[in-house]
């Protein structure tokens, strides 16, 4: 059983930054594809950023291209999510998974284990 972790979330004023991770258990992280998801209120989940097994391709959703980053360390089973410039409409509960299946990244269906979830809040 895979379980991902995601340590922190926070507040922060409008054009600050923060920068969560997400550690996994178990010996296989370095063969998977990662992705952060998002939800805010009302809303359903989405498409946050996505990074390859090695590393060597990441994607991003339009709303975060340019202040987000995705990284890796598949020595420490750890994603990270570097955001800076956040926006009030940043405000959501976020998600990382792990991708098992050969659907889009951007499709939360290719992805079959989640972390818990933090609150990440921006004031404006």
């Amino acid at each position: 059983q895979v379980q991902l972790v995601e340590p922190g979330g926070g507040v922060v004023q409008a054009g600050g930054s923060l920068r969560p991770s997400c550690a996994a258990s178990g010996r296989t992280f370095s063969s998977y594809a990662m992705g952060w998801f998002r939800q805010a209120l009302g809303n359903e989940r989405e498409f946050v950023s996505a990074i390859a097994w090695n590393g060597g391709t990441t994607y991003y959703a339009d709303s975060v291209k340019g202040r987000f980053t995705i990284s890796r360390d598949n020595a420490k089973n750890t994603v990270y999510r570097q955001m800076i410039s956040l926006k009030p409409e940043d405000t959501a509960v976020y998600y990382c998974a792990r991708r098992v299946s050969s659907k889009s990244s951007f499709d939360p269906g290719a992805y079959n284990y989640w972390g818990q979830g933090t609150q990440v809040t921006v004031s404006s």
